[in-house]
């Protein structure tokens, strides 16, 4: 491993990561239960800056980034197999398939099978066609199917994506209320680009961080959106999802790529129905200036975003920023809703983690 590579994985050795259970979850330490209380936690910054420095060290270190495949650290094998997805990088196919066979972290063969769907190179089609037929996770399994498709349909990783990495800026301070929110541009599932200000016209502006489409609670919101769109349109609410992933993921959520079979009632919808824009934020590009922790835990075999709803009023401001504990914690769509309508932005999740006093 070369001098470059060295202290991005040592960095990674060195953080005190929350342990997983045995599906793959994320569980808080101190309370031993799925979430991280904390909010000052520092799980997600120590994986995304890996991912990040092992992308802009990639062009001249890939060789290296493969090598730690075989690290003896689950984080830094996942981490690497990340880089090597967003690189596109042809050399770690063989590697990426080992990981995705044969690794004893779910979250490890989740990545790399990620990673062979953003290569979509026709030779991995067999591997990722037995991970989505016989690995011992229903999660990896999900993912290996998407990734099939991936290399079927032939849709490899964005160069956007790998740009998005590269030039991530992490920040710790969050934005709080009373704060003018951070302004950006993203592009929705299908290309068209998206201010702040479009989203926000003259009115108030809903900004919702989703996870994936195997996410049961998300599928949920895009009902309830789908369910409260006249109720939006009297209020003067315009609505953003936002994920992040790169654009074919994002697709996926909106049921417009394959359509694997999920383990929750996933009601099929129309795509054409959905009346707001479902945002990519590669790299959690976006989503960082907001505080939602990318990576902050794993739920069902994949790091993800804090799940997070913001509100931002006519004049831009920040009324209300909140960021939650676990994957089920935050204001349901009526109740976000009904705050804007009330103008009362006093909300906890009833299950909201609290930390352990002194943590």
């Amino acid at each position: 491993m070369t001098d470059d590579i060295k202290p991005i994985i040592a960095n990674v050795h060195e953080h005190d990561f929350h342990p997983l259970d045995d599906r793959a979850f994320t569980i808080d330490r101190h309370l031993n239960t799925a979430g991280i209380a904390d909010r000052n936690d520092r799980d997600w910054y120590v994986r995304t800056r890996a991912v990040r420095d092992l992308v802009r060290a990639g062009d001249d270190d890939r060789a290296a980034i493969r090598t730690a495949l075989e690290d003896t650290d689950p984080h830094a094998r996942t981490v690497a197999a990340h880089a090597l997805g967003v690189l596109g990088d042809p050399g770690a196919v063989t590697d990426l398939e080992r990981v995705a066979r044969s690794d004893e972290s779910a979250v490890a063969r989740s990545r790399a099978v990620v990673s062979l769907g953003q290569l979509a190179r026709p030779r991995s089609a067999p591997t990722l066609e037995t991970v989505a037929t016989s690995d011992p996770s229903r999660d990896v399994r999900h993912q290996a199917s998407l990734a099939s498709h991936r290399v079927e349909t032939n849709q490899p990783a964005t160069d956007a994506l790998e740009d998005a990495w590269r030039t991530l800026e992490l920040v710790d301070r969050r934005p709080v209320t009373g704060d003018v929110a951070p302004p950006f541009s993203l592009s929705d599932a299908f290309g068209t680009e998206h201010s702040i200000e479009d989203i926000q016209g003259d009115g108030w502006a809903v900004l919702i961080w989703i996870f994936a489409d195997w996410c049961p609670v998300c599928h949920g919101e895009f009902a309830e959106l789908l369910e409260h769109e006249n109720a939006f349109a009297t209020a003067d609410v315009r609505v953003a999802t936002i994920e992040c992933h790169d654009a074919y993921r994002c697709r996926a959520m909106l049921g417009t790529e394959a359509a694997p079979e999920y383990w929750f009632d996933a009601t099929p919808r129309n795509p054409d129905e959905i009346w707001w824009p479902h945002l990519v934020d590669r790299a959690a590009a976006v989503g960082t200036q907001y505080g939602v922790d990318p990576h902050a835990f794993a739920v069902h075999a994949e790091y993800v975003n804090r799940p997070a709803t913001v509100i931002v009023d006519p004049d831009g401001v920040i009324r209300f920023n909140y960021t939650g504990t676990f994957w089920g914690d935050r204001p349901s769509i009526p109740e976000t809703l009904s705050m804007i309508e009330e103008e009362s932005f006093e909300f906890e999740h009833p299950d909201r983690l609290v930390p352990e006093e002194g943590c």
